[in-house]
């Protein structure tokens, strides 16, 4: 038997021991050694060879990784490692660092335990980093660091190992400054790394050696004996003495909790049921024989078996041939396969338990996100919220006529697998709009369309979704928006939300959607928390992303009965504001008066709804409306004499820099740029540095548009639309 095929017998042993099972990602910036770090943890567990590991990058098996030599999909792979002649599983899951696919991280981090957060000894820890960090604690994943590429501190920038220790330290205290800012209260203190207890290695994983204090101590390397190796070219023996394979799965098994210890607190925090119920309590202990309850964080299309549903298993098991719901889908569907995942290949099993990561085929309506259940009504896990939302958009059409059911199912496929993709078509024309991260996210997803699925498509250039708000309030000035009947009369006020308050509703701190008069009162209280007024906002009536509709009337009859017109009116304008047809951006918009027509069948939805509507338009007039548009911290680093031509870049994209550091013969541009300037700008860069700049970016919100390019956006958006070329009034919404 191979050392492979002993592996996977090992492996299919071990999945049932739950203590002995470590679900964990490894995240970072993008290009700091993710993918080559993976490879030679799966080559040390016997699972590829030694030879081609950080070579063959086993986890990138999509040819547009592989070809742009990022990661781009969340990839999985499961692995044997003993420790103290005990077998350990360890599930690892490697996840992408470019922007453009932080979706994939925060879907990766609701399937582990634990995390390793890798940073470049040379760049140190990175915007990205910092994200990344942020959504492990989020999903109460315990944390533990590798600095990785050592060896380039020592041989290219000939640093002391004075200089380097101080370097280390820094990135430590830095990575720990991110864990008490961002960690659950109880674990602020208990989740801090350091070098002495073992949870920070050092190394590389390019040359495949890994170093950690109890390693040190069992193996009797000194940090003495890593630095000469490094200066002396013998890195290949240090890898025979300290694998780094070794180092990072004992620091795993050692440090990162089990399933068993994990659920008993990550459970109450990612599912909002009765902890007290039969599947709350098999949960929350790990119970491989109480209710089936699986959460999928990813689909991706395999070309022989269609679409896999990869997902966690938090209770019960998942067997081959049963019946099963995806909450929220039509149907029970039945399981075809249960799969383990190893790189690319996929080990059928007959079941996999609780505690573990499975492979499904059959269950058509699971989706990233998704809860399976064996019963139809079972609560589902909290919705996975994304960091950043979609902020380009390009439309796509079939070149070919023929091909359009095709590539509506395809479309659909698409947007299953990737939660940050949205897709929305036009049924006649079979154009459809794509709305993505960024100018690569959509990139590779006409890619995989066009050669993945062979339909060729007309993409056009790309769009930037912009956002209305408002720069005042209409207090004491309500605008009356009348019925067609001209027999109902709604009067209403509207106001900008704090920063803050939009920061937590964009986070789904607050909730989203219409609000249940039974829930009422404990929103109004969480408002409270951020400053809100609490009388008020528990008179809250809905939350459409980050703007809010609260009852602000006194005694109005039948005005319960037209709610959910008025919640729908309301939603109608946050998807289109007045001023472009764009999404509404931190905005309270408050009722505080209305006459009714005493008779129903006068206030239906063909008299309600365009009558909220036109008032909320014209009070959002009233209130000066402005645009804000998306915007990317950058951070671009290139050898000093480039760098001039680099700032002349960035200034005439209304870049601003903030910041320009110069470390040795390397400055570093830090600042932010709208994203709609940002297109193309990649091929800039390169011309102005000759290939030698490395930058990144990273989604930072929306901030407003300079007043005197107000006309210019909206105007170019109206035009694109089909809209008159003139601004509405408030007039029109008061005929």
């Amino acid at each position: 038997m191979g050392r492979k095929e002993d592996n996977i017998k090992r492996a299919t042993e071990v999945m049932h021991i739950r203590d002995r099972i470590r679900n964990l990602a490894i995240a970072a910036h993008i290009d700091h050694g993710k993918t080559t770090l993976s490879d030679n943890l799966i080559a040390g567990a016997g699972m590829m060879s030694e030879e081609l590991a950080g070579k063959s990058r086993v986890l990138d098996f999509d040819d547009q990784e592989s070809a742009r030599g990022i990661t781009i999909n969340a990839a999985s792979a499961s692995m044997v490692h003993g420790v103290d002649g005990e077998d350990y599983l360890i599930n690892l899951i490697d996840t992408p660092g470019h922007v453009d696919f932080g979706g994939d991280v925060t879907r990766a981090m609701r399937a582990v335990d634990g995390c390793i957060i890798l940073t470049c000894a040379v760049e140190g820890a990175m915007p990205q980093t910092e994200t990344v960090v942020r959504q492990a604690l989020k999903e109460k994943v315990k944390p533990v660091l590798f600095i990785n590429k050592v060896d380039r501190l020592i041989n290219e920038l000939q640093v002391t190992p004075e200089d380097m220790q101080k370097r280390f330290m820094e990135q430590i205290t830095k990575v720990n400054n991110l864990i008490r800012q961002f960690a659950p209260e109880e674990h602020k203190k208990s989740w801090q790394v350091s070098v002495q207890d073992g949870t920070v290695a050092f190394g590389s994983a390019y040359h495949n050696w890994g170093i950690t204090v109890p390693y040190m101590s069992k193996s009797g390397i000194s940090f003495k004996d890593i630095f000469e190796h490094c200066h002396n070219e013998q890195q290949k023996e240090l890898a025979k003495k300290a694998p780094v394979h070794e180092v990072l799965l004992d620091m795993s098994v050692e440090k990162l909790p089990s399933p068993m210890v994990a659920q008993k607190y990550r459970i109450p925090n990612i599912w909002q049921g009765d902890l007290e119920s039969d599947v709350g309590k098999s949960m929350i202990k790990c119970d491989s024989d109480g209710p089936l309850s699986l959460m999928i964080t990813k689909i991706w299309m395999d070309p022989h078996a269609g679409e896999v549903a990869v997902g966690r298993v938090y209770s019960g098991s998942i067997k081959h041939g049963e019946t099963v719901w995806a909450i929220g889908g039509s149907k029970a569907e039945r399981v075809q396969q249960v799969s383990m995942m190893v790189g690319g290949d996929r080990i059928q099993v007959p079941e996999v338990s609780a505690g573990n990561i499975a492979a499904l085929t059959g269950v058509r309506s699971a989706a990233a996100g998704v809860t399976i259940a064996r019963e139809k009504d079972a609560t589902p896990f909290e919705a996975i919220r994304h960091y950043s939302e979609p902020v380009v958009t390009v439309a796509v059409e079939p070149k070919a006529m023929k091909d359009l059911p095709k590539f509506i199912d395809a479309l659909r496929s698409l947007a299953k697998a990737d939660a940050s993709l949205q897709v929305s078509t036009n049924q006649e024309t079979g154009e459809a709009l794509l709305a993505g991260m960024g100018e690569l996210h959509l990139e590779i997803t006409v890619y995989r369309l066009e050669e993945e699925q062979n339909i060729k498509v007309n993409v056009s250039e790309p769009i930037v979704v912009y956002r209305e708000s408002i720069s005042s309030d209409n207090k004491g000035q309500a605008f009356e928006g009348k019925s067609p009947n001209r027999h109902n009369r709604f009067y209403i006020e509207v106001e900008p939300l704090p920063l803050e308050v939009i920061q937590a509703l964009r986070e789904g701190l607050l909730g989203d959607g219409p609000v249940r008069l039974k829930d009422a009162k404990e929103t109004g209280n969480k408002f409270a928390e951020f400053g809100m007024d609490k009388d008020l906002m528990r008179k809250i009536y809905a939350i459409n992303g980050t703007s809010v509709l609260v009852n602000d009337t006194k005694g109005i009859q039948n005005l319960h009965e037209t709610r959910e017109l008025i919640i729908e009116a309301f939603n109608d304008v946050c998807k289109k504001g007045p001023i472009a047809d764009e999404p509404l951006l931190g905005v309270m918009v408050r009722l505080v008066d209305a006459k009714l027509h005493e008779d129903a069948i006068h206030r239906g939805p063909a008299q309600t709804i365009p009558a909220v509507r036109n008032a909320v338009k014209g009070a959002l007039i009233r209130a000066k409306s402005v645009m804000f548009e998306p915007i990317q911290n950058i951070r671009i680093d290139a050898p000093n004499e480039w760098i001039g031509g680099i700032t002349r870049e960035v200034t005439t994209r209304r870049g601003i820099i903030e910041d320009m550091p110069v470390e040795g013969g390397v400055a570093s541009v830090i600042g932010k740029m709208p994203v709609a300037e940002s297109f193309g700008f990649s091929n800039d860069i390169r011309a102005a540095s000759q290939g030698r700049a490395v930058w990144n970016t990273e989604n930072a919100g929306y901030e407003q548009v300079p007043t005197e390019l107000f006309h210019k956006v909206t105007g170019e958006i109206r035009n694109r639309k089909g809209l008159k070329e003139e601004l509405p009034t408030e007039t029109q919404y008061s005929d």
